[in-house]
């Protein structure tokens, strides 16, 4: 059976503050989980201009659906400039740190 879960740009997320790491001032993201397909779960996140550092607590693959920011990884040689279409891999327990820009909104798969 085919179904249409939602339509991730028109989704309203409620933001709340975030605990941005050491040193930031809090930031506002919002996640909503949307389905599970066997172990993996999917959904979207969005977060607003500022900076989040952190360490994802699982591995993530994310396409980014609108925004700009740049992900800075701890042991990457480059920051990795994301927005519209990019698809992102990210490692877990491996420290990161968003420099938003624009509002990002993605659709995240955690496997």
């Amino acid at each position: 059976m085919t179904t249409l879960l939602a339509s991730a740009n028109a989704l309203e997320l409620e933001l709340a503050d975030t605990d941005a790491g050491e040193g930031n001032p809090s930031i506002k993201t919002g996640i909503l989980e949307l389905d599970t397909v066997k172990d993996a779960t999917f959904g979207v996140w969005e977060i607003v201009p500022g900076v989040l550092e952190g360490v994802p607590p699982v591995d993530e693959v994310f396409v980014v659906l609108s925004g700009d920011a740049t992900i800075t990884s701890e042991g990457d040689d480059e920051p990795i400039v994301v927005g519209p279409g990019s698809v992102v891999r990210l490692v877990v327990g491996q420290k990161t740190r968003w420099d938003v820009r624009e509002t990002v909104r993605k659709v995240y798969i955690h496997p």
